[in-house]
Formats: C-alpha cells, structure tokens, sequence
C-alpha cells in the first residue's frame, strides 16, 4: 500500500484524533527524553493560533486509514517568513530513509508555497571535538548527509553551538536549507530569525545574556555556510512542483445525473452545467475524483419528513419512464385533507409550479446526497477540501416542500451528518436564498445557517430570506439573512461576504459546507448581478481564510459559457487562501523540548 502524505489541521475529526495519536507514539519512541507535556499539547498547539508565537505545521505520512509511519513538525514565523523544522521523524527507524525523504521534500514545498527565505534546524554535530560518542557522531553524520542532498548545510563562524554549560556534549548546529534558491542569507536577517529561535522556542533553557552573545556573533554578511562534506553539490535534490494527491480538493461528482434532462424550454437546470464545469477544472491539477459511496435513506429522514420522502418516491418511481407531473394544485384552503390522486397532491408538497416530478428526477437527486455525504466523510478521514459537484440542485429543499429545481437537499444532509462530529456553519452563496437550510435547521443552535442572495422583494422563492428571519428557539440567533438590492457591484457582495465571515468566525465551527451558486455571475439567466472570474477568486480567498474543512456543494449557475470559468476561480482562491491558513493548522506553537539543546 503507498504511503499518504497529509496535513492535520486539528483534532476534532476521528481521522485526525487518530493521526495525532499515532504522532505522539512515534515522539515517545524516537525521543525518549521528551517531555510529556510536549508530546500531549500537540492537539492545542495546532488549535490555538496565537498563544505560542509561531504557527504550527503537522505533515503525517499514513500507510492506510490511522496508520502513522512518520511524520514532520514545523514552526513557521510569519513575520520574519521563515520554517523551524522542529522535528521529523519515522516509525521504527531513522528519517534519513525514503518515507523521511518524502515528509522533508512535502515541508520544503510548504516553505517555498509560503514565501519562506529557507528552512532552519538544528543537526547534532560530527565534529569529534563536539561529539566525543563514536556511535552517537556515526548517527549525526548520517542525519547531515541526508540534509545535505537538499543543499542544506551548518551556518559556520558563529557561537550558536555553544554549550548551556560548559563541557556539554552534543551542543547542536544551526542548519540553514534555502530552498534550492541561490540568494544569500544577510547577517541582519540571521540575527532576527536565531533571536526569534533562541527567544521564542528555547526561552526558558536560554538566558537573555546568552542569547545577545550568539545574535552578535553572526558577524559575516552573507552567513556563510559549511561546504558540503559528504554529498557533491550536484546532488541537490529540488522540490517537485505538483500539488500531493492527498492534499488536492476531493470531487464527488454525480455521474448518473444527466438521466434527469427535462427538455421543456426554459428549463435551465440541465446536463451540460455539469460537463461544463469539468472541462474547466480538470486541467487545473487541483482537483482528485474519488468514488461516491452509497448512503441510504437514512440520512434524507434526518431532513425531510417521512410522509414527504415517501411521497415522492412513491409517486416518481411509479410514473412511466419520460412522464413527468408538474404541480398545478395548492392546498391553500383545506391542507388536512389531501386529494387522494397522486398527481394533483404533489402540490401539497410543492412550492411553485415549474419543478417537476418524474422518476429520473428522484433518482438523480438521491446521488446528489450520496455525493455531498461523500464529500463530507472525506472530510472526517482528514480531507481539507471536497466539492460535490451535483445535480438536480438542492438548496430550496424544505424539510416537506420542493421546488427550484430542487428535490432534496444535499447540502443539509451532508450539514447534517457533519454536525455529528462538532458544529456546523452554512455559508450559502447562490444568487437565491437558501430556504432549504434555514427551514431543515431553524430550532438549531449547533448548525449555523448563512445566506447571501437577492432580496425577496424581487428574487426568488419571494417568500423567505429577510433580515429578521433570524431562527427561532433555541437555534434564535444561529440564522443569518443577508439580502442584497437588485444591482450591485463586486465589492457590494464582497462586504457582504464579509459580514458573512465575521458570524462564521464567532461560531466556532469545526466544518464549513458551502451551498455554491454560479449564478451570480453576469449574464446568468436567473440572475441580475454581474461577478466575473476575479470576483469569484476573490470570494474564495475570502472563505478559504476561516481556516476550517470546506465541504462545497454545487447549486445554481446557469450560464453554461461563463460557469466552468467561474467556477474555477472560486476554488483557485478557496485552495491557495485554505493552503495559507490551513485548517486550525497554523497555530504558533514553540516547546521546549530537545533536552540535547546546548548539552
């Protein structure tokens, strides 16, 4: 089985509480003089994103679900824009082999993808003044050889391996990788980063005399550093550009939609948004499809009614193959006693007259749950990002009504499903409101429901979407409505957005599931808002800047020339702005553990 190489942003999901602990196993083993204390505040460093003066980078390597072999912790100071590789290392053995290769090579990709002027470290020495254990000199050698092959090698001339007291053994160098770059490291530059080091991760071993002795012996401008001793420097290995499978943005598509074509005119919900969609973001690279799994209807009964399921299974399964039946009675007068023929009550289900039954229809939207529950069970194995890419649609689904083109929402299911695991916030951003959600979830405080989108007054459905629909019981406050005029610009939405954000962040939410629409596009036909391609980006950068697991699932969108593009954009923002952020990954964290520090 390959080896999967993955970051762990936090540990509320089953896969990543998993991971860690397999994490902490491996630190127990490799460095038995760690103190526990280190090893058991793993979970709150990558959680806490300010206390400890760096952000925190967890890479595990996993052969199968929970199976950690390896795996790399960093320290990245955003100010200074530099990595501190504070521990790499590989179950049963040294991380000098292949899999330490590989979780070295995915933290040098991190560090270059962040802008960082290289990677420090600190190597044991092989100096025999330094080093007076042969065996334990042999194993320092073969830890610097291996950085070596990256260019990596000790800054020479300085105090920095100065021992704590004297005659320690084993005081560490200062290793400095620059990323295959060719740009000298200046003198300034070193100061500040070793100050920061020795201040921030070794503070309380390090006394502020000491710490001003090794700054200022860094007297060289450029540092410079030892020649290579054990690899040529032909031998540099770079660091491969292409995005690791693991981490690209999981896609569930629902393969089997295009059986639901409704060829009426002026049905726009058709096969060809989806085909469009694909041919856009397939070249991108970004993007791994993996397989939908069957959920059952279990999962549906947690959002719709029983009698509305079996409704319109009953009356789609039952009606012949190309026959549809389209709503044309409304129970506005006696709702209790519903006609008994079949075709006349699904208006008692219905909340306009051009969403159609028909048993393509049911069947369609039964993958499109499977896909978005697809979606947010990758998630849970550790996944940052998952797009469901699906239709029927399904934001307008009510727990006993459908409409819009919507049959049953998917979103909500897969809301639904998360909320299982932690709180959930819904940021639904198509053109038209997200009545489905705010009705599936209005008593609910642990699922927050967001909604940008056309005002009522004159956008569809008409009837729900207004600022003081803000939930009611408990979940009194955890509905959020935020209607837009009829013309607007891209910063209008934009600061709507943001507002949008700002409740998301108070929520504390450990998943986002994004109902996405296209079709606030310019020149969509159910729209009147005129985004293009760099407003999308935009709007994605935004989101993907909550730093939480993003579970996408596509809505509207109806302008099949502009929507592939559109869409594009949004994840190229969504992926680049998550990958800064990092789900709850960017935590500053020091510890002072390598009790070898300084003898």
């Amino acid at each position: 089985m390959v080896f999967r190489i993955r970051r762990i942003f936090d540990d509320l999901s089953p896969a990543n509480a998993r991971a860690i602990e397999g994490v902490q196993k491996i630190m127990r083993e490799q460095f038995p003089g760690v103190r526990p204390e280190d090893v058991e505040s793993i979970p709150e460093k990558l959680r806490n994103q300010i206390k400890y003066g760096f952000q925190t980078i967890l890479f595990v390597a996993e052969k199968g679900a929970g199976n950690v072999q390896g795996f790399a912790l960093v320290l990245h100071d955003i100010l200074l824009k530099y990595c501190w590789l504070d521990y790499l290392a590989v179950a049963g053995g040294e991380p000098g082999g292949g899999l330490g290769g590989i979780l070295y090579e995915r933290v040098r990709k991190e560090a270059l993808d962040l802008g960082c002027i290289g990677i420090f470290f600190e190597c044991l020495p092989d100096d025999p003044a330094l080093s007076r254990d042969e065996t334990v000199r042999k194993q320092n050698m073969a830890r610097l050889r291996f950085y070596e092959r990256y260019g990596a090698a000790p800054i020479v001339g300085t105090k920095y391996e100065t021992p704590l007291e004297p005659g320690g053994d084993n005081p560490p160098y200062l290793v400095f990788d620059g990323l295959g770059r060719d740009e000298p490291l200046r003198r300034e530059k070193a100061r500040l980063i070793v100050a920061s080091i020795l201040g921030k991760k070794y503070g309380s071993l390090c006394s502020p005399e000491y710490i001003r002795r090794v700054v200022h012996s860094f007297s060289d401008d450029p540092v410079k550093l030892r020649p290579l001793r054990y690899l040529p420097a032909r031998a540099k290995q770079e660091i491969a550009a292409d995005v690791p499978e693991s981490e690209r943005i999981a896609l569930f598509v629902s393969r089997g939609h295009a059986i639901h074509h409704v060829r009426e005119r002026g049905y726009v919900e058709a096969p060809v948004r989806v085909e469009a969609i694909l041919r856009k973001i397939q070249p991108s690279g970004l993007f791994s499809e993996q397989k939908v799994r069957h959920y059952g209807e279990r999962h549906i009964l947690k959002v719709h009614s029983a009698v509305f399921f079996s409704y319109l299974r009953k009356v789609c399964l039952s009606l012949p193959e190309g026959q549809s039946v389209y709503p044309y009675v409304f129970p506005v007068r006696n709702a209790a006693r519903p006609p008994q023929d079949l075709s006349v009550r699904a208006g008692y289900f219905c909340m306009d007259t051009f969403t159609p039954l028909n048993k393509n229809a049911f069947l369609a939207a039964l993958g499109s749950v499977d896909c978005a529950l697809s979606g947010a069970q990758s998630l849970l194995e550790g996944r940052h990002l998952a797009y469901a890419l699906v239709r029927p649609p399904g934001h307008h689904a009510e727990r006993r009504l459908f409409g819009g083109f919507c049959y049953f929402n998917s979103a909500s299911a897969a809301a639904e499903y998360l909320s299982a695991f932690g709180p959930v916030a819904m940021l639904d951003i198509d053109y038209h409101h997200g009545n489905g959600h705010q009705d599936i979830f209005n008593n609910r405080k642990d699922v927050l429901t967001v909604s940008i989108h056309g005002h009522p007054r004159f956008a569809y459905p008409y009837f729900s979407g207004f600022e003081d629909e803000k939930g009611e019981g408990e979940g009194r406050g955890f509905n959020l409505n935020i209607p837009l005029p009829e013309k607007i610009t891209p910063e209008d939405y934009l600061e709507a957005l943001r507002k949008a954000v700002r409740r998301i962040e108070k929520h504390n939410a450990a998943f986002l599931v994004v109902p996405f629409g296209g079709d606030t596009c310019r020149k969509d036909p159910t729209g009147s808002w005129c985004l293009a391609a760099r407003d999308f980006e935009n709007n994605g950068r935004l989101i993907g800047s909550l730093a939480l697991p993003v579970l996408v699932v596509q809505e509207g969108g109806y302008n099949t020339r502009l929507l592939g593009e559109n869409v594009r954009a949004f994840f190229k923002g969504l992926f680049e702005a998550s990958r800064s952020a990092g789900a709850r990954l960017w935590s500053p964290h020091p510890r002072d553990r390598r009790p070898e520090r300084h003898g």
